[in-house]
Order: structure tokens, then sequence, then C-alpha cells
């Protein structure tokens, strides 16, 4: 499993991920904003405020996308945040190791210490993925996330660069979404 840069032949398909309701019901990107259009996509790549990358065995078959966001030079903080597009690579610990390997990029070539991140009370595959990567549950936003006008709370966690697990037990079978 590795980290891939969003080339101008994944985009379509990367902003399809961001597009399909099953996806973005489960994000947020300030303003209400949870859909990424293709234009909003492109404009992310080019910010220095959002690191993106596929993640899956080949380049040329993605599994998802994981990204850093919102980060912050000054403050050596950033958001992260992860899609699993293709849904035939579930349960087999992909995310996972995508954001482990996405952690390890912002604690190391940006420097960060401190990475925020964010579940849906109801989506348990990502709160898992952030259980196994070491995030601590840092709180609750009570009823701030709404689908299909029903309103979740939102659980909040971080994990420090002095946190961060940097070998994975070989014998540890790490599922997710």
């Amino acid at each position: 499993m590795h980290l891939f840069p969003i080339l101008d032949k994944h985009q379509p398909t990367v902003a399809e991920w961001l597009g399909a309701r099953e996806n973005y019901q489960w994000l947020h990107f300030g303003h209400g904003i949870q859909q990424v259009t293709p234009v909003a996509l492109r404009v992310m790549l080019t910010r220095n405020i959002h690191e993106l990358r596929l993640f899956g065995d080949s380049e040329d078959s993605p599994a998802g996308i994981v990204a850093l966001s919102d980060i912050n030079p000054n403050f050596k903080s950033a958001t992260l945040w992860y899609v699993l597009g293709d849904k035939s690579h579930g349960g087999k610990g992909m995310t996972t190791q995508a954001a482990r390997l996405m952690l390890a990029e912002g604690f190391g070539n940006l420097d960060l210490t401190s990475i925020y991140a964010w579940a849906v009370e109801d989506n348990k595959p990502s709160i898992k993925v952030l259980t196994n990567c070491g995030f601590k549950f840092i709180g609750r936003r009570r009823r701030g996330h709404c689908i299909d006008d029903k309103f979740y709370d939102v659980l909040l966690f971080d994990i420090l660069s002095t946190e961060m697990v940097t070998k994975q037990n070989p014998h540890e079978h790490v599922t997710d979404q």
C-alpha cells in the first residue's frame, strides 16, 4: 500500500468519489460545504493548506484519498481526512495504512506537531481508523452534523507527533471500511 500524488488523469475519479453521497455525507469542508466539485478539487490541489494523496496498491488503480487540510505552519497543525473511494477494498485496512502514512508525512516532512480529526458518531469505520492510528478522543460536538435532516454528534480526536506510533505490530490485523 502506497500514497501517490493526484495527477490530472486521477481528478475525475477523485471528484466522483468526493461527489458521491455515500462519501460526502460524512464530510464537511466548512460553511456547509460537503461535496467537492471537480473545480473545487483543482483549487484544493493548488493551495498550500492541503496535502492530498491517493492511496492503493498501484497508481493506476487507487482505492481512495487521504489528506491533510487546514495546514497551519505557524501552529504546526492540520486536519486529517480520508475517503475510501473503491468500496471493494473495504475491510482490508488500507484506509488505516494510508492514514498512518499521511500522519508520518505530516509529522515528518511538514514538521507538524498536532493533527486533528473528527468523525460523525455513527461512522464506526472512520472512528476505528482514527483509534487504530493512535488518535485520542478529546471531545464531542453535540448535534454538529446533519444527514437527511437528522442531527448527529461529532467526535473530536487528535494526535501529537510525540504519540505517533511509527512501527505497526506485524502480527496486528487492522480492518476498516
